[in-house]
């Protein structure tokens, strides 16, 4: 799907490490709720609550998930983070990204 539709946006963005990550909380009828995002090239440490979804739309770079070894991703490509954890990325392009909250 290239667009959501009937969806709400939080004005205020989400700005991290410096202003090199930031996103846009988007709220759904159903009541979920997603960010889309962009980051520039660096290095990151992300610690979530709820279980996620990482949709990269485009850009390269590498994750390493919990008792996971580093994995590549690039547009097109998704990888889940699991609840209560901590995740690492590696942004090796700028790079624009969905994140669901499952």
């Amino acid at each position: 799907m290239s667009e959501f539709t009937n969806v709400s946006v939080v004005k205020k963005a989400n700005v991290y490490f410096d202003g090199n990550v930031i996103s846009r909380t988007v709220k759904f009828a159903d009541g979920s709720t997603k960010t889309l995002g962009f980051m520039q090239a660096g290095e990151y440490i992300f610690n979530v609550g709820v279980p996620e979804i990482m949709e990269i739309q485009s850009g390269e770079l590498d994750v390493l998930l919990p008792n996971e070894d580093w994995k590549p991703v690039k547009g097109g490509e998704a990888f889940n983070v699991p609840e209560n954890s901590q995740f690492k990325m590696r942004v090796h392009t700028p790079t624009d990204y969905i994140c669901s909250f499952v």
